[in-house]
């Protein structure tokens, strides 16, 4: 954890010497866990001022690769950052209450949800869902081929059904199947002897 001037912080990846998404938001969900708010406001506002695409083909979602001075490598996002990042929200604004702007931690939640889920009715060539709509799987990255898979360690049953209960109405009940279709994703992917998934999966 590296703060960065009086409001900011990044989580870096020492083996890479960067930052990613995955990182930042596991970072958030640790600090509201231990109840640090401070280091949660740093980390958020971190990860949107520098990794966040506010306009463009890829508004609403991360980039999942970034230099320590927060400048994009891969503008690509990665859908466990969003996920996460989502539900660390989620839980600060039960937490915390919310606040203004970025920190209205519950509309920002809701605001990444509804890009994972509709993000391809704007009929974009270069980002896609972060969910397909057929199976009600995460995919690996929303984005070309990359979303005609998905990566098992990225499913989180657990965390779409907290979304089906607090996620957009009219969305919950695809939220609540997301949660059954991972679950009986690793009954598949599992292997019977190790227990180890497999990196991607289709």
């Amino acid at each position: 954890y590296y703060p960065v001037g009086e409001d900011m912080a990044y989580i870096k990846d020492i083996g890479n010497a960067d930052v990613r998404s995955e990182g930042m938001s596991y970072g958030m969900m640790i600090a509201f866990q231990m109840d640090k708010q401070e280091e949660f406001d740093r980390l958020w506002k971190w990860a949107k001022t520098y990794m966040y695409h506010a306009y463009g083909p890829k508004q609403g979602y991360f980039a999942w690769h970034c230099t320590t001075d927060g400048e994009k490598l891969d503008t690509n996002p990665a859908s466990d950052g969003e996920e996460w990042f989502v539900t660390a929200l989620f839980f600060a604004s039960a937490r915390w209450g919310d606040g203004e702007d970025i920190f209205d931690y519950r509309a920002q939640a809701q605001e990444i949800l509804d890009t994972m889920l509709h993000k391809g009715e704007e009929g974009s060539a270069t980002a896609t869902n972060m969910f397909d709509l057929e199976t009600k799987q995460v995919v690996f990255v929303p984005s070309g081929r990359n979303a005609s898979f998905t990566d098992p360690s990225y499913h989180l049953p657990a965390y779409y059904e907290l979304w089906a209960r607090w996620g957009p109405e009219e969305d919950r009940a695809f939220w609540a199947r997301a949660a059954q279709a991972s679950r009986d994703l690793f009954q598949r992917t599992v292997h019977p002897k190790t227990g180890l998934n497999p990196t991607y999966a289709n």
